[in-house]
């Protein structure tokens, strides 16, 4: 950026004075960093893609979609979410909550048997994965797991890196209070951290309205 800039400076004020024309270098270096910073941010990019699928989802739909009225979740979530609902994916809206389901989104938790840290993103009722994907995860001597509440949760990238997700059993978690998660994708399911735990994100709120 700085060499075309110097080129440009000095053939448009190549009469001016050694003073001026680096007063015009530092004002375009900071219109550039401005630049960098309101358009060409992750954050932007994110802002960006989320006001795009909003325009694109916007057109009449059925009121029993949880999208119909308001935010929709940005297009990397979509992407994540099985036609089948799979993983805490449906998006029909958990109403009522069932009192059996002990924990709630937004609540940060620690494995009971591997350590890892992580938000709960989701819930079902009973576990609801493919069938090859409980028969390797969930033990023989543990038929009940497939009947109790299981959890999407978002694992800290300080215990699994690239962003993982899992899917928990209930008799495997273990609340823990006031601890922030580092993971990539948290600002697409919450909009902060209130202290406590995490505030769900309005299209996630509709699905969990009870939470």
């Amino acid at each position: 950026m700085a060499v075309p800039a110097q080129y440009f400076v000095s053939e448009m004020w190549g009469s001016n004075t050694e003073y001026q024309r680096t007063q015009a270098m530092r004002g375009l270096l900071v219109s550039f960093k401005d630049l960098k910073q309101n358009y060409l941010s992750l954050r932007s990019w994110r802002d960006w893609v989320r006001k795009t699928i909003s325009s694109i989802t916007s057109s009449p739909v059925e009121d029993n979609n949880v999208f119909s009225r308001g935010e929709s979740p940005a297009y990397e979530v979509l992407q994540r979410r099985s036609p089948e609902g799979y993983f805490a994916g449906s998006t029909v809206p958990r109403r009522p909550r069932p009192v059996h389901v002990k924990y709630r989104v937004g609540q940060t938790i620690r494995h009971k048997r591997y350590g890892y840290r992580g938000v709960i993103i989701g819930w079902d009722v009973i576990a609801k994965a493919p069938p090859n994907w409980l028969l390797a995860n969930h033990p023989a001597d543990k038929p009940y797991w497939k009947k109790t509440p299981n959890y999407s949760v978002l694992v800290d990238e300080r215990d699994r890196p690239d962003g993982q997700r899992t899917y928990v059993v209930e008799e495997n978690i273990q609340v823990v209070y006031n601890m922030k998660i580092r993971h990539p994708d948290i600002e697409e399911y919450f909009d902060k951290f209130d202290g406590a735990q995490y505030l769900m994100r309005p299209w996630l709120r509709r699905i969990y309205p009870e939470d």
